[in-house]
């Protein structure tokens, strides 16, 4: 009887693991996913900034500053994605 109970709290810790597992992967995969998507987009943003202002350099102020107000609203979004993850993790 006794090792019947063991095994079962055994079985009980395995499932306990491999759940804690899963969501730790999961969290990463969100994770990873949100800084590349955010890696790609700031690319795009300098590239296309920098393409703006050789074809225009009188407007070059006006477009660096937009470009750096995209560039701030993407590292937000990437932010909260972090945190939702993390909290994801720790509700989970």
């Amino acid at each position: 009887m006794l090792l019947n109970i063991l095994a079962a709290l055994q079985e009980t810790d395995a499932a306990a693991s491999a759940r804690d597992a899963y969501s730790l992967f999961g969290a990463a995969l969100g994770i990873g996913m949100a800084i590349i998507g955010a890696g790609i987009g700031l690319g795009r943003i300098g590239g296309q900034a920098a393409e703006a202002i050789a074809r225009q350099p009188e407007a070059s102020g006006d477009i660096r500053g937009i470009a750096i107000l995209i560039a701030v609203l993407l590292e937000g979004v990437t932010i909260i994605a972090l945190v939702f993850a993390l909290l994801f993790k720790l509700i989970v």
